[in-house]
Parts: C-alpha cells; sequence; structure tokens
C-alpha cells in the first residue's frame, strides 16, 4: 500500500469511473481490499481514494472517482473527475488507462459515458458488472463484438463475488501498455472547429487541453465554458458563441452531439445483445411493498426503529470489554506510578478522557453495518424515491435525501454530497439542513446520557427496548430539525420552485462481505484517528486546565482533617479519608482554570439545569461535538479521588449541585439531549458551509441559528418538565 500522494508517481495510475449504482466501489474494494488510501485533492474539501492492485507484473494504483452519467461538467465533482482524467491534478499523474464500470442490464445507458471515455486518447477497459444479473433476465451480451465496434477491451465481471476479476486485472495490465487508441468521429465539423479555436488558444498561451476547449464549445454553460472564459480573452470567447451558433443552426451542439452518441450506440446495442421475455422479477415484487405510498414509509421506520435497538442491544459486551480494559489500564498505571501530574495526566487526561470516548466505537459500527448493508444492498436509492413526496412538502426533492442521508455519517461528507444538487437555492437549503442529521459525533453523547438516564425496560417481550426508542426519537427530533429548516428557508430567504427529481433504481443486490468490512473499517479507523488526534489533544489540555494550578494554601486545611483522623486503621476511618480526599480534589478542581471558566460562564447556562462542569464541558465541545466525552471523563476523573472505582455514567449520576440536588435530573438531560439534537458543535462542517457556499455569512447563521434553537429546545424541557 502506497503511504503518501507522492508514492503514487512510480506506479501506473487507472482511473476507476462509471455512472452511480454501477457497482463501482464494491469493484474498487474487491481489487484493492484493504491497500486504500483517503485523503483530500489538492486544494478541495473533496476526498479521494486510491488503492493499489497488484499484479503478478507488478503493482498499480487505482483511483476512484465520483460517479457520473456524462463528461459534460456541471458540478464540481465532474469537473474533478475530468481534471483526473486530463492530468490536472497535482501529485497524481495522468491515467495510463480508465477503467470503465458499467451495469451489463443497461448497456445502452451505460454506453454513453463509454464512448466519451474514448474520446479522450486513454485506453479504456469496460467492466461490464452484474453480469450474472444480466444472465438471469435473459440479456446476452456478445464481449468480444463490442470490445471490437468501440476499440476497447470488455470482460464481463460480478463484483460482488469476485467472479472474473483476474482477466480484468489481466485486460488493466496490458492497457497501461497499450498505444492510444482511435477515436470514432461523430461531428467532423465540430470536432474541426474545436481544432481550429484550440490552436488560437494556445497560441494566445493557454493552459487549456484540445479536450477542454471541444467541451467548451459543446457544453454551453457549462463548467468547461466557464473554464475557458476564465482562461482567454474576448475575441476568441465571441469566436467560440460565432462558432456554436453557425455548428449548430439554430439547435444545440449538445443535444446534436447526443443523438449522434446515441445513433452510436443503438446501432451497436443492435448488434451484441439480445433480450428474452423473462417473468415479473423478485425486484419488482419487492418494490410493490418498498415503494407502496403507505407500507413503504412504515418499512423505513420499521428499518430504522430496528437499527437503533440492535446499537443497544448487541453493542453492550463489547462496550464492557472496551470499558474494563481502560480500567483496568489506568488501575494499572495508578498504581506504577507515584501520585502527582504525571500519573494523573496519563490516567485522568489521556485514559479517561480518550477511553471514555473510545468506549463507543461497537455502538458507531453496529450503526453503520447497517447503513452500508442498506446501501450496497440497492434499498436507498429507493428509500430516496419513497421521500420524494414528503421532501416536497418542505420545498426539497428527494434528489436532497442522499446528501442528507450520507450527514447521518458525518455531515462533512453529506454536504459535499450537495454538489449533485443543480438547485443552487435547492443545494443551500440542503447545506443548511443537512448539520441537523444525528452523525455518529453524537452517537457517543447520546449513548452516555441515555445509558445512564433512561431505564433499560424492554416491551413486546423483548423485542423493544426503551433506550433504542429513546434513540430513534433523538434521530426523528434531527430530521425533523432539519426538515423544518428546509421549509422555512425554502418559503422566505431561498424561495423558488421545487425541481423534478430523477433517480435509477440499481437491482436488489445481496452486499459483498469483503466491501463491507472494507468500508467498515474505514470508518472505525477515521474514528480512531479522530480519538488518537483531536480528542487525544483535547483531552490533555483539558486537564491541564483542570489540574492547575494548584495552590500549596489549599492543602492545608485537609491536611489538617486527615492529621486528626484516628492512627488505627479501620472501616470508618478509611471512608471518612476517601471522604477529605475526594473533598480536596473537588476544591482543587473549582479552583482550576477551567473550574473558573465553567464558573464565569455558568450563569448563562443555569435556566437549564446545567453546572459549572457541565457549562465548562460543552463550551469545551463546541470545536467537535464528541468532545464532551472527553471533557466529562476528564473533568469528573480529576474531581473525583476515587474516579478509578466507578464509570463515567456512574459519576454523572452521583453529581450534585451545591445544595445537594442532584445535577442529572431527567428534564435537565433530555434538555442536554435535544440541544446536542440541534447546536451545530462542529468546526468541521462550518469551515465547510463556508467553503461551499463562497461566504461566512452562511455558516455563521447556521451557526447562531441552530445554537439558539438548541438553547431554546433545552431551556423549555428543563423549566416546563
Amino acid at each position: 500500500m502506497t503511504s503518501s500522494s507522492a508514492g503514487l508517481g512510480p506506479l501506473p495510475v487507472i482511473a476507476v469511473i462509471g455512472n452511480p449504482n454501477t457497482g463501482k466501489s464494491t469493484l474498487f474494494n474487491s481489487l484493492t481490499g484493504l491497500r486504500q488510501k483517503t485523503a483530500n485533492y489538492p486544494g478541495v474539501t473533496v476526498e479521494r481514494h486510491t488503492g493499489t492492485l497488484r499484479t503478478q507484473q507488478g503493482e498499480l494504483t487505482l483511483v476512484d472517482l465520483p460517479g457520473t452519467y456524462s463528461l459534460a461538467a456541471r458540478s464540481p465533482d465532474e469537473m474533478l473527475a475530468i481534471d483526473v482524467l486530463l492530468g490536472h491534478v497535482f501529485d497524481l499523474p495522468r491515467p495510463r488507462a480508465i477503467l470503465a464500470v458499467a451495469d451489463a442490464t443497461n448497456l445502452r445507458r451505460n454506453l454513453f459515458l463509454t464512448t466519451q471515455l474514448t474520446d479522450l486518447g486513454i485506453p479504456v477497459v469496460l467492466a461490464l458488472n452484474m453480469s450474472d444479473l444480466a444472465a438471469r433476465k435473459r440479456i446476452d451480451i456478445d464481449c468480444e463484438q463490442l470490445g471490437e465496434l468501440l476499440g476497447i477491451r470488455v470482460v464481463p465481471v460480478v463484483a460482488t463475488s469476485g467472479d472474473h476479476t483476474e482477466a480484468l486485472v489481466a485486460a488493466l495490465r496490458e492497457a497501461t501498455r497499450t498505444a492510444t487508441p482511435q477515436r470514432t468521429a461523430l461531428l467532423p465539423d465540430v470536432e474541426l472547429a474545436a481544432k481550429s479555436l484550440w490552436e488560437k488558444h494556445d497560441q494566445a498561451g493557454g493552459q487549456l487541453t484540445p479536450y477542454e476547449v471541444e467541451r467548451a464549445l459543446i457544453d454551453a454553460g457549462g463548467v468547461a465554458e466557464n473554464r475557458f472564459a476564465e482562461a482567454t480573452d474576448s475575441a476568441l470567447i465571441a469566436e467560440l458563441h460565432d462558432l456554436r451558433s453557425r455548428l449548430s443552426a439554430g439547435s444545440s451542439l449538445a443535444s446534436i452531439e447526443a443523438k449522434a452518441r446515441y445513433d452510436l450506440i443503438n446501432s451497436v446495442v443492435a448488434r451484441v445483445e439480445s433480450r428474452a421475455p423473462v417473468p415479473p422479477s423478485l425486484d419488482e415484487r419487492i418494490d410493490r411493498v418498498t415503494s407502496h405510498p403507505v407500507i413503504g414509509p412504515l418499512l423505513f421506520v420499521l428499518l430504522m426503529a430496528t437499527i437503533f435497538q440492535a446499537v443497544f442491544a448487541w453493542s453492550g459486551p463489547l462496550m464492557d470489554t472496551i470499558d474494563g480494559i481502560a480500567g483496568n489500564l489506568g488501575e494499572w498505571v495508578s498504581n506504577a506510578l507515584p501520585p502527582g501530574a504525571v500519573a494523573s495526566l496519563l490516567v485522568d487526561g489521556v485514559i479517561a478522557g480518550v477511553g471514555s470516548v473510545v468506549i463507543f466505537l461497537p455502538q458507531i459500527l453496529i450503526l453503520f453495518a447497517f447503513i452500508i448493508f442498506l446501501e450496497d444492498s440497492g434499498y436507498m436509492p429507493r428509500a430516496a424515491f419513497m421521500m420524494d413526496r414528503a421532501m416536497r412538502s418542505c420545498g426539497l426533492s428527494g434528489q436532497s435525501f442522499i446528501p442528507m442521508l450520507s450527514s447521518f455519517a458525518c455531515a462533512v461528507p453529506g454536504i459535499l454530497a450537495t454538489r449533485v444538487i443543480p438547485d443552487e437555492r435547492d443545494r443551500l437549503a440542503t447545506i443548511l439542513a443537512a448539520p441537523f442529521m444525528t452523525c455518529s459525533a453524537r452517537l457517543p453523547v447520546y449513548a452516555l446520557l441515555i445509558g445512564a438516564f433512561v431505564p433499560a425496560r424492554t416491551f413486546a417481550g423483548g423485542l423493544v427496548n426503551l433506550q433504542g426508542l429513546v434513540l430513534l426519537g433523538l434521530y426523528l427530533l434531527g430530521i425533523a430539525g432539519g426538515i423544518a429548516t428546509a421549509f422555512v428557508l425554502k418559503r422566505l430567504a431561498l424561495k423558488g420552485p421545487t425541481p423534478a427529481f430523477l433517480i435509477e433504481l440499481p437491482p436488489y443486490r445481496l452486499p459483498n462481505l469483503r466491501s463491507l468490512l472494507t468500508k467498515l473499517l474505514a470508518r472505525a479507523k477515521v474514528f480512531l484517528v479522530r480519538a488518537g488526534t483531536v480528542i487525544f489533544t483535547v483531552a490533555v489540555v483539558i486537564w491541564a486546565l483542570a489540574y492547575f494550578p494548584r495552590p500549596a494554601e489549599l492543602a492545608a486545611p485537609f491536611d489538617a482533617q486527615r492529621a486528626g483522623l484516628s492512627a488505627e486503621a479501620g472501616p470508618a476511618v478509611e471512608a471518612a479519608a476517601a471522604d477529605i480526599d475526594a473533598a480536596e480534589a473537588a476544591a482543587y478542581l473549582e479552583q482550576s482554570w477551567l473550574g473558573r471558566m465553567g464558573q464565569t460562564l455558568q450563569p448563562a447556562f443555569s435556566p437549564l439545569g446545567w453546572d459549572w462542569k457541565v457549562t465548562a464541558a460543552v463550551i469545551a465541545s463546541f470545536p467537535a461535538r464528541e468532545v464532551v466525552i472527553a471533557v466529562l471523563g476528564t473533568i469528573y476523573a480529576v474531581g473525583d479521588a476515587e474516579a478509578n472505582e466507578s464509570t463515567l455514567s456512574m459519576r454523572l449520576q452521583n453529581s450534585l449541585h451545591a445544595d445537594g440536588d442532584p445535577v442529572f435530573t431527567l428534564p435537565m438531560v433530555l434538555g442536554l439531549l435535544v440541544f446536542y439534537a440541534f447546536c451545530l458543535q462542529c468546526g468541521a462542517t462550518v469551515a465547510v458551509i463556508a467553503r461551499e457556499t463562497n461566504s461566512w455569512r452562511w455558516p455563521v447563521v447556521a451557526w447562531a441559528y441552530m445554537t439558539g434553537v438548541g438553547y431554546l429546545g433545552a431551556l423549555l424541557c428543563y423549566q416546563l418538565l
């Protein structure tokens, strides 16, 4: 596996591209396995997925490009794919070959992109995925003749099972040594005009390629034309418009090209594909249920409820194991080191802080395992189609569903996924609604508070868990907040028509176990890296703020109390000594920098029932909301002399106000949960909103609005309940 972007250079690069829902990512995972790397493209927040494919003749670097239906770029993601194909991405060589992934059951539609790829002058290997499904549908494709007609190599594959991948690997290796293929002339006059225009652009010192100039000529108003306008002078821009007007003869060059391309595709498909009549498929029978206007939504809610039941029901033993390891490690370190700052840093800061977050890894993995399974099985696009009607009620279309669904993992990729939405008003409304979705960073907070304060009661013979129902309610609360936000925006600041929503429904299929595990391990890696970097750093900083200063005069009265204890050991003496130790630890914490900060800000949050400890933890977690667990773990470890003898949940349950009343009452806990359901506590999300909207106006509005809604919700819960 390559360890750095710079390491990509020596290896031949193969770009993997295809229409959405063709199994492209599954095939990519099948070919590369765990030899993958995720990073951002230089200068943008879009993730780049690369993997190493090992062959007998050497290694190849595969780059998984965003799914697209054509190379007529209308969105940043599509333009990025073209930049990779043209070799415009810094630190990534131009691909030596292209792996085009197509759905064998929809050959005609998939060949549109494939024929465009053959225009780039790069050898193309076409992987006809789902060939097993095509056979069941009695679709026969002559792959050899298809390859001859298109001038490429065609290999039938089944990505979910890995069938025929050996032949595909051999074809890819051969393609990296193949000369530039001959381009099929679709519109000779347009190609000649584009070539002439490029020569003038090149002579004027322009940096665009002939292909980019041709796309600028054909795709009026597209990204390519915008780039051409930025890279040349007004005379060449005027010439481009003149050429387009003369060549299109009052029509559209893009429409003329599409017709010519489909004429070619239809003639090819007529020669290589044959179809026999088939009875109604299992997919169609299942769709009658999942797409039913009444049964479909109920099934969706039932699936989500089942997932949340499993999050609590299945994770218990694994969480207990991690908690036990962290506790034993803390006890061992505490016994191995003398009392002091170093021991407190390791036990109270690192182990208590980071360990209190890592313990929720099993719940996060269970949640993601279900979501990945539903995505790979083909159910999620149907859920988007089914939700289109509900989305329209708030002014959005089903096109916003997938980005918002992605936000359940993390709002950052969810916001990036809005790039597929062509309407700017809908895109902005979706961006501002996406952070309301319950991301994985909220799950540890929910799990801690629900596990500690919601009884573990079951109903319906143990099938329904009260804790799971509360978790489902919080997810639905986030969805309601996002929908309400979009509803208001689309009727006020972003008023406009709702565009039509078209989506291709992929066939149902059993997800590939290897691909599922690869994606799951990637999620675990992201979480653990975050726990080992951001959360570790915050935990250490919070420990320092909670530990220092330690004025010597503060210890004098507690030393005097210890001196007054009886010299004879006994249960009563030991209990009294423990009480003195706990009181001393609490006094030091109250006088610490963190304690002073929390006490200064606490009056603003006292109407919510928070004490200064909760206030300090919540304020410290604004850069990343899951940090609150680490902060609470550190605060209550530093301030509790018996921290190693109890879990964080027990410490919260025993936390008291100065008057002796419990801090974490049910109304306060419900209010805190509502606060976290609504509040925007994620620096990365704020930064991405600013980047995607090219303004700090909208992220500031989103932060203020969501924080205000969270505060109001917590206030109402505490005061009314």
